[in-house]
């Protein structure tokens, strides 16, 4: 191993897990990154002692894209290691095509690694993507979190996305490659200036002579980064005093709500509204600013899915009833995506929100102490028309509802936000 090999390796080792997974996969498109990737993570991978699996997205948007995929699929088998290629039909040719192409891709892989036992994936962001996802939300006024760029490691579909080389750039990469004599493939998309990225890539070229550069920029991310885990600890701390998890709701003390910072008003609203309406992209500013202004004021608010009442001294949220009044599911199937609702279960009882019709049926209702519009949204059990149970509602008659297991404790969840 060459000297340029044992500093980029040490670097990618510090980034990853202290214990790495006994099956990792590694995302490689063909492109440098993604292959300089692939041959330093295997020769860890092989110190100790770790199956790793090769996956390339061929989106098919392009001649020549399924021999890349073939190409990567030989270097592959050259250092011993199995390859899939994860193909992408589902572009329709409307819509923002890098964002669709985005999220199949991140869909395609970790299909793959739960068909495969693969617990973590491997993905080749480098500084200079890091440095460039600064720039573009800088432009796009982002706060502490947006400008803390793309973290080390995040859950998607329940499998870990690690980014180990956000410490290293493509030039350092490229050279380690052609020292090892290995060839990589140039994406074209990469010059097309119809893309932000690759307008953001040219301008930061230019912001040499300022000292700005993918080095510095990558830097200023993980700064704000530990600015970002130590304001995401505040707001939990803040979010034990302040509210209770009632079922599937949150209810906040308004008033206690109204004593606080704004950027931990915020941090904490949107991070009621993921644990509820699941993971997606958080509100924009402005919404989440009504949000805030709603609680202090006492008003309703529908928003991202949830539902935000006002009784009293209390701000409630919960599900939106419109946003899952038409899912209905078996009794022993996942509803909205959080609920697993159990009991004597026969072929014609289904899972649906409780709705007017069937808090019509639950005549202690009130005791529950929850705004009427709260529980609404709840999951109950249904036979036809008839109401059978609304756990949530008071009304269990031998069900139970819980969450999936993959659905995190609030608390917890919110440092993930």
């Amino acid at each position: 191993m060459t000297d340029r090999a044992d500093i980029l390796q040490s670097e990618l080792r510090a980034r990853l897990p202290e214990t790495l997974p006994p099956r990792l996969g590694v995302a490689v498109s063909g492109g440098g990154d993604s292959v300089a990737l692939m041959y330093l993570l295997h020769a860890i991978a092989q110190r100790e002692g770790v199956a790793m699996h090769v996956a390339t997205v061929d989106h098919s948007l392009r001649a020549g894209s399924a021999d890349e995929a073939a190409r990567v699929a030989v270097q592959a088998t050259h250092l011993g290691l199995p390859h899939e290629t994860l193909l992408w039909q589902g572009w329709d040719g409307t819509g923002n095509l890098q964002d669709q192409a985005r999220q199949a891709r991140y869909a395609l892989l970790t299909n793959w690694a739960h068909r495969n036992g693969i617990p973590a994936i491997a993905l080749g962001h480098t500084a200079d993507d890091q440095a460039e996802t600064v720039l573009m939300r800088l432009g796009r006024a982002a706060g502490v979190t947006g400008l803390s760029g793309m973290p080390n490691s995040r859950e998607r579909n329940s499998i870990t996305l690690l980014r180990p080389m956000l410490g290293l750039t493509r030039q350092q990469l490229r050279d380690y490659l052609t020292e090892a004599g290995v060839d990589w493939v140039e994406d074209p998309s990469n010059h097309d200036q119809r893309f932000d990225r690759i307008k953001t890539r040219d301008a930061l070229l230019g912001l040499g002579t300022l000292g700005i550069s993918a080095a510095s920029l990558s830097r200023v991310a993980e700064n704000l980064a530990q600015a970002r885990e130590a304001l995401a600890r505040y707001t939990q701390e803040t979010a034990r005093k302040i509210t209770v998890v009632d079922g599937g709701d949150i209810c906040v003390d308004r008033a206690k709500f109204d004593d606080l910072p704004n950027e931990i008003q915020r941090r904490l609203l949107i991070g009621i509204i993921a644990w509820i309406a699941g993971p997606g992209y958080p509100p924009r500013g402005s919404a989440v600013e009504q949000a805030v202004a709603a609680v202090c004021d006492g008003k309703t608010l529908a928003m991202a899915g949830c539902l935000l009442t006002c009784q009293g001294d209390k701000a409630w949220f919960c599900r939106e009833l419109n946003a899952v009044a038409h899912e209905s599911v078996r009794t022993h199937q996942t509803w909205d995506k959080r609920w697993v609702l159990s009991g004597p279960a026969t072929e014609k009882t289904q899972v649906r929100a409780l709705g007017e019709a069937g808090l019509r049926q639950v005549s202690e209702w009130r005791t529950m102490g929850k705004p009427r519009p709260v529980l609404l949204s709840s999951p109950a059990v249904w036979e036809g028309e008839t109401l059978l149970s609304a756990p949530l509602a008071g009304f269990s008659n031998g069900w139970s509802a819980n969450f999936t297991p993959e659905r995190p404790e609030f608390y917890t969840s919110l440092l993930s936000h």
